[in-house]
């Protein structure tokens, strides 16, 4: 080969390989919070205040995101994740928000609890174009993608649980006296919407009683007591573990025996019912669409095997029979599909794509026959529940796997 032509065909080659490694290296692409090494999350958890029994879901992502990090990380890269207290404050939370993304520079924030403090953030991480991932509240308002693109939840929504309770409750006691107790924030009052949606026309006659409380008052016996005098047959219990806990517990001393009807957020054995008294929770109906850790039923299932090693391994000083635990480990599971899906495009519009991209996806923490669903359109990835009822120390399921989807 003569020089020329030799050097031609070298240049030629040169010339492809800096193309082809031009494309590779254009396809690494990255935001604020995401490099060859690493994958910035911020997080906001109430580890102190009226509603810490939440806390524990943020100790298991943590514990969930070392163990990735011990066995490699996600393409590579390890998942630094910053996770702060906001002690179920909405201006706490502000503040912890900006923290992590002015200060911390995170790419995205996952899994910030409760729904008054996601409310005060959700403008802002609007604004900023950073994601507010798979947010910790069922709130109906995280499916909105169109006015919210970076805001999507993640379980499913309050309106969908207490439509389903109305739906049990017109067809199995039609002549029902409704008393019901709220939390008296977005949280309750969705809750409430849900319910009322529910029975429809009925609502007004069938609801005898309405209360709402603060999360600042240290007991609600006196609300359980106003409740029981409107002698009503039927008490939702619209609250967080604290107060569920008392109101599980006021009710039995009273000796109302009510149809109990507990929001699916306060139904953990470990840290509601078992405080309670389990000879108080007896027949009390919630609805689920994860595995209880309680439930015997799941001791030989493969997805629940590998959450018992998880936790006797990775996580040993908490609580399995916390429902918290659960959640925050199939939670953490579904960001980590989500990551695997970006590849090396870790942008914060790739992240929320890809989110929007999850198809029939399990973490096998979900029971049998409930599936992940996202789309451009849909940010509810989980909308079927079904109904459980209460039995000596666990949950019982009963009925069919129900989809239950409300709008944003």
């Amino acid at each position: 080969m003569s020089a020329p032509r030799h050097l031609a065909v070298l240049a030629a080659a040169l010339a492809l390989a800096a193309a082809s490694s031009g494309s590779a290296l254009a396809q690494k692409k990255y935001d604020t919070g995401a490099s060859d090494t690493e994958i910035k999350i911020g997080n906001i958890m109430p580890y102190s205040g009226p509603a810490s029994a939440y806390g524990i879901i943020g100790r298991t992502e943590a514990a969930y995101f070392k163990k990735i990090n011990d066995a490699g990380g996600i393409n590579g890269r390890k998942i630094n994740f910053i996770s702060y207290d906001d002690a179920y404050s909405p201006p706490k939370a502000v503040e912890q928000a900006r923290k992590l993304v002015e200060s911390d520079e995170v790419l995205l924030i996952f899994n910030s609890l409760g729904t008054p403090s996601n409310s005060a953030i959700q403008k802002y991480m609007n604004s900023k174009k950073v994601p507010q991932l798979f947010v910790a509240t069922g709130a109906t308002k995280w499916n909105d993608p169109k006015e919210f693109p970076w805001t999507m939840g993640w379980q499913p929504n309050y309106q969908s649980e207490t439509q389903i309770y109305a739906k049990y409750i017109l067809k199995n006691m039609p002549n029902a006296k409704i008393a019901v107790l709220y939390q008296n924030d977005d949280y309750g009052k969705d809750y409430l919407k849900g319910l009322k949606d529910g029975l429809g026309q009925k609502a007004a006659s069938m609801i005898v009683a309405e209360d709402s409380f603060e999360t600042s008052e240290p007991s609600i016996d006196n609300h359980i007591v106003k409740l029981k005098a409107s002698n009503a047959d039927v008490f939702v219990d619209i609250a967080t573990p604290k107060f569920a806990a008392q109101a599980i517990k006021k009710v039995a001393e009273l000796g109302w025996k009510p149809t109990h009807f507990l929001n699916n957020v306060s139904a953990s054995v470990g840290s509601v019912i078992k405080p309670a008294g389990y000879d108080n929770a007896q027949g009390i109906i919630s609805a689920a669409y994860l595995k209880d850790a309680s439930d015997k039923q799941w001791d030989n299932d493969p997805g629940m095997k590998e959450f018992y090693a998880f936790m006797a391994k990775d996580f040993p000083e908490g609580d399995k029979l916390d429902g918290g635990t659960v959640t925050g480990y199939g939670v953490a599971q579904t960001l980590v599909q989500v990551l695997k899906q970006c590849g090396d495009n870790l942008t914060r519009e790739n992240i929320m794509k890809q989110a929007a991209n999850l198809q029939d996806f399990r973490t096998e923490v979900l029971l049998p026959g409930i599936k992940i669903n996202t789309a451009p359109n849909d940010f509810a990835p989980i909308s079927q529940l079904q109904l459980m009822k209460f039995k000596g120390e666990k949950w019982e399921l009963f009925g069919d796997v129900i989809s239950a989807d409300v709008g944003g």
